[in-house]
């Protein structure tokens, strides 16, 4: 392994870095990219035969199985024949073209032996092919590895890994350097950082992974970034390729940014151009879409074009495009968020040991006023609740603080027995003294209180009313309000209308499913209470008990004043995602 920066600090910090990175080194490499995909990669990002790539720059953080490596390497070797390159003079004139680097003993090896061959089979020597070889591949972590200058083109598949899952010596170091691995980050934002930052004037950076970070809280600080110094100039959802939708990574997608050039440095917004929505479903369609995404007109059978952000530069990026996006748009302008309209929006408690603290109900051994009825996502069952009767322990007490162990004997015999488990957790060794604390912090006042559990269940969103019975678990949202009406406002959050805001809001599973979070709650937009006539608030207290999804979507498609066409695309794009 090529060696680390001696600036990373004292030595035995750097000792313990390269303990991890060896560690790393030796586990399963990345996922494969498909050929289709990786062309499409390389034309967007504009490493193309037709322009002089032996006097441009190309940099790859993490070449995995080398799949983007080497065809980058066969056009580079296409655009140095047609200018009549010698391979006598390839290794001064080529050694500047590609720097790739990766960590991973045996992709890199691999890799090494497929390039060399390539080389000899252009008709350098084995020795030239060697030591181009050499100078192009480097073994080392692309996070802390020395790299010289700018480069024109940037072009991968970065690794997707938590930051939880990496050796606590590698997150403490990536945090140190890179300023956008905020929140629950992966990794992949660090080489979005990194490799921006050694992007050279007019260059083009192009990644396929997951496109999370354009809405969610951990991308916030890398979407300031590119908005302040950069373009968004193409994105290709990958959601409808069968390689990407059983490869585990969520959301992926095909994203191209670019720095401007020093004389149009302030000239950085701009319009994104995509790929709608339910256009790409084969492989065999990219080389198309391409072409459509780098032509001077736009083909609006098959693109969009969206501008990004708002008022805060790190607001989520919203790519949906089209008339849907249109509608979400004209919402916002027309009505508050969820919690400015009366709506207060939650997630049900996470204990991080919950064998031991949810039993049945009954059955659970501690004082009656340190326990309470849970509710799941089980439990709600064709709109209706059907409790399965567990129960979770409460620790807490009415003001917030811990219970006292000593006032309630039961609980703390019970606590004792499973202290390994429970003194075990992350939130009990960050704070000992408050070892038998759930993760959430229990407010039993929240069991009385009439509310809407809202649960995504096999990709469906279900809400259900609870009169006030119930404490909800991590598995649900919960939706409590002082204007609403619980009924009403539940056959709003039950209409294709939220589906399609809640959508666009927030992120998708692996699977492909939206997921129901309550960040991408808050950002629903809902007439206010006062607004809604009376003939409305009984049309949607009824629907909503009737249970009949047409019914509901033509109550609430008359609230948001929706004609035809657009109630049309707002149920089509509710039933896509």
């Amino acid at each position: 392994m090529s060696p680390l920066l001696d600036i990373l600090g004292p030595t035995a910090r750097c000792s313990a870095i390269k303990s991890a990175l060896a560690r790393l080194a030796r586990q399963r490499g990345a996922a494969s990219t498909p050929p289709a995909v990786v062309n499409a990669l390389l034309d967007l990002a504009g490493h193309t035969p037709d322009r002089p790539l032996y006097r441009r720059r190309l940099l790859e953080p993490a070449f995995g199985r080398g799949e983007v490596l080497l065809a980058a390497i066969e056009r580079l070797l296409a655009s140095y024949s047609l200018a009549g390159g010698q391979a006598s003079e390839a290794v001064h004139a080529l050694r500047d073209a590609i720097r790739a680097v990766e960590l991973h003993v045996a992709g890199h090896d691999a890799a090494a032996r497929a390039v060399e061959a390539r080389l000899i089979a252009a008709g350098l020597s084995e020795r030239d092919a060697h030591r181009l070889r050499t100078i192009w591949l480097v073994r080392d972590d692309f996070l802390l590895c020395h790299l010289n200058g700018e480069f024109d083109c940037v072009v991968g598949h970065p690794p997707q890994t938590r930051l939880e899952r990496l050796p606590s010596v590698l997150r403490r170091e990536y945090r140190r350097r890179f300023h956008t691995l905020y929140d629950r980050a992966d990794v992949s934002i660090a080489f979005f950082e990194r490799a921006l930052d050694r992007l050279a004037p007019a260059g083009r950076l192009g990644f396929v992974g997951s496109s999370r970070w354009l809405k969610n809280k951990s991308g916030g600080p890398l979407r300031t970034k590119i908005a302040l110094e950069f373009a968004l100039t193409h994105f290709i959802d990958l959601e409808g390729l069968e390689a990407f939708t059983s490869n585990g990574i969520a959301e992926s997608a095909l994203m191209f940014i670019e720095r401007p050039p020093v004389e149009f440095h302030d000239a950085v917004s701009g319009c994104t151009r995509l790929v709608k929505p339910g256009v790409l479903s084969l492989p065999e369609q990219l080389p198309y879409l391409v072409t459509a995404l780098g032509a001077e007109s736009l083909d609006e059978a098959l693109l969009a074009e969206v501008r990004l952000g708002g008022a805060r530069r790190d607001a989520p990026w919203l790519l949906d495009g089209g008339e849907h996006l249109d509608l979400i748009h004209r919402f916002e302008h027309a009505y508050p968020p969820l919690n400015e309209a009366g709506c207060q929006i939650g997630h049900g408690v996470a204990t991080g040991c919950d064998r031991v603290f949810i039993d049945d109900y009954p059955s659970l051994p501690v004082e009656s006023a340190c326990k309470l009825p849970l509710i799941m996502a089980r439990d709600l069952v064709d709109g209706e609740i059907q409790w399965h009767g567990q129960g979770v322990i409460n620790p807490f007490q009415p003001d917030g603080r811990l219970v006292d162990l000593d006032e309630h004997p039961r609980l703390a015999d019970y606590l004792e027995r499973h202290r390994a488990a429970i003194a075990g957790r992350h939130v009990a060794r960050r704070n000992p003294t408050a070892w038998y604390r759930t993760i959430d912090r229990i407010d039993p006042s929240l069991v009385g209180q009439p509310k809407l559990l809202m649960a995504d269940v096999k990709g469906e969103t279900k809400v259900v009313f609870d009169e006030g019975h119930f404490y909800p678990h991590h598995s649900l949202c919960y939706v409590t309000t002082s204007e609403w009406e619980p009924r009403a406002l539940q056959a709003l959050l039950c209409s294709s209308v939220a589906v399609a805001m809640i959508a666009t809001y927030g992120t998708r599973s692996a699977g492909g499913s939206t997921r129901l979070q309550a960040s991408s709650l808050r950002r629903l937009r809902i007439p206010r209470w006062a607004e809604v006539s009376e003939t409305q608030r009984t049309e949607l207290a009824a629907v909503a008990l009737d249970g009949d999804r047409d019914a509901i979507d033509e109550a609430v498609f008359r609230l948001y004043g929706l004609d035809g066409r657009e109630a049309e695309y707002i149920r089509a794009m509710a039933r896509w995602h």
